[in-house]
């Protein structure tokens, strides 16, 4: 990932002088000294200690020195133990988040640096820090690495102190934790303010010249703040330029930096471009990239190690490798549901209906972004509960994939409420689940009317599926073999 410009480092950020909150994130059974052995504590690290003590004048080598190092190890399981958690929150598999633990020893090194420089006055006398005073100092300085990163924050906490494509390390000054309010005031003033001769910036006007206005600029600038800092030479312009090359329309450009503005901060060469060779590798079709970025910006801003998640689960699920691109081409979106929370579950319930699973993602994908208990089984009790049973439920949407993907009340109870009218038994909405994706009022209606006007019946994948010549021709037909008999 490449510096910005203006913004503080990484390390710079500002933890305000307060209690630790009382935040959410729950930890795990909190390490002691006594299940850990001074034998396991790198030597390495007290020598770090120390000179962060000295860089940083928070407490003389001989205060450093005086920490045992058990305490120091049982600190640094405790913060991994953070890291790992925070990173799971975002959509990590435990796998995942396990090998990025492995590979950010000097991230780790850091955090435990901030500890000593946050709580120096607990070091100098000798107490040890709880679990909720290490969670409190930790969680809010990754929450901010978050805001300012996205979904680059493993890359940079695994690179640690040179994330991907920077030109520079990231020093390791006192860890300040800023208030989120002035950081958003400072982004909106940065892109707002105009010079001597009244011009704003050189890449507020390029933006504008792409046809967003101010307006949506700062409100781009409130979301991520990191974006008022980014080089229009070096930042901007690469990334506009390459989504013009690839086929983006012009007018499209501003809503995707507007869904997803980091996509401007990754290395161009060293993230971007490797990325994308990486999901055309995978089947993603080179022509349709202008439409995937569209649908899903955020696609290009995954760290490798997210997306290998997805599709290793994938591939455990059954799909065939060749498909893998094709599902990625036509929904994106599922790279960003986590496998543990949303596609492992989803998996499971459909399974629970005798749905083949890797059928249905192939089919429609983004059913499995639904809430099990928000969305998918109201809609089970919803044909449970007018006769079907869990198999034909079963049947249906494994017919039709889409079937989960409509909502209760505004499409799969008006249209139950007119099929009941039609006269046809409820088998044949098993047969023809696809029903529910026609419109009421502008398909299904007007087709049974016709139908009725002809006094003739057809099966109702006949009715809906066909086109408007064909429908004729079928009624027609039907009226033939009557006037015959």
């Amino acid at each position: 990932m490449s510096v910005r410009l203006a913004p503080p480092p990484l390390a710079s950020v500002r933890t305000p002088p307060q209690e630790p909150p009382n935040h959410p994130l729950v930890l795990p059974k909190p390490i002691t000294v006594s299940r850990l052995h001074n034998s396991r504590f790198p030597q390495h690290f007290v020598c770090k200690a120390r000179m962060v003590a000295d860089e940083f004048g928070v407490a003389s080598a001989r205060g450093f020195a005086a920490i045992p190092s058990s305490l120091l190890a049982a600190e640094r399981e405790e913060a991994k133990a953070v890291l790992s958690l925070f990173l799971r929150k975002q959509g990590l598999s435990n796998a995942v988040a396990a090998r990025t633990i492995n590979k950010s020893d000097c991230f780790i090194d850091h955090l435990i640096s901030m500890l000593h420089t946050k709580h120096k006055s607990r070091y100098l006398v000798g107490r040890e820090l709880t679990t909720l005073e290490i969670r409190g100092a930790l969680v809010p300085y990754l929450e901010v690495l978050l805001e300012e990163h996205g979904d680059m924050l493993v890359d940079v906490v695994e690179n640690y102190p040179n994330p991907p494509g920077t030109e520079r390390s990231i020093p390791s000054p006192t860890i300040i934790i800023s208030d989120p309010t002035s950081r958003k005031e400072r982004a909106i003033t940065r892109v707002s303010q105009r010079n001597s001769q009244g011009v704003l910036p050189a890449q507020v006007l390029y933006l504008m010249d792409l046809g967003m206005d101010l307006d949506q600029i700062k409100t781009i600038a409130r979301k991520f703040p990191a974006f008022a800092y980014y080089s229009l030479d070096r930042k901007i312009k690469p990334v506009v330029e390459l989504l013009l090359d690839l086929g983006v329309p012009q007018s499209d450009i501003p809503t995707i930096l507007n869904k997803r503005p980091q996509l401007c901060g990754i290395s161009f060469s060293e993230n971007l471009k490797p990325m994308m060779a990486y999901l055309e590798s995978l089947g993603v079709d080179k022509s349709q990239w202008a439409k995937v970025i569209y649908r899903f910006p955020a696609l290009l801003t995954y760290s490798r190690q997210k997306v290998k998640a997805t599709l290793d689960y994938l591939a455990e699920l059954g799909v065939p490798e060749k498909n893998i691109g094709k599902i990625l081409t036509r929904c994106p979106h599922i790279i960003s549901y986590s496998v543990d929370d949303n596609l492992k579950p989803t998996a499971e319930y459909f399974r629970s209906l005798g749905v083949n699973v890797a059928s249905l993602i192939q089919k429609c994908p983004q059913t499995f972004g639904l809430s099990i208990e928000a969305s998918l089984k109201p809609i089970t009790e919803f044909f449970l509960g007018r006769g079907y049973s869990i198999e034909e439920v079963g049947t249906m949407v494994h017919r039709y994939g889409a079937l989960y993907t409509f909502s209760l009340a505004d499409n799969l109870k008006p249209k139950w409420a007119f099929f009941l009218t039609m006269e046809y038994p409820r088998s044949e909405l098993v047969k023809f689940p696809h029903y529910f994706g026609y419109s009421l009022a502008e398909r299904i209606k007007p087709r049974y009317s016709r139908m009725r006007e002809c006094g003739v019946r057809l099966v109702l994948n006949q009715v809906l599926s066909v086109s408007d010549s064909k429908f004729e021709s079928a009624l027609e037909k039907k009226m033939d073999k009557l006037l015959k008999k």
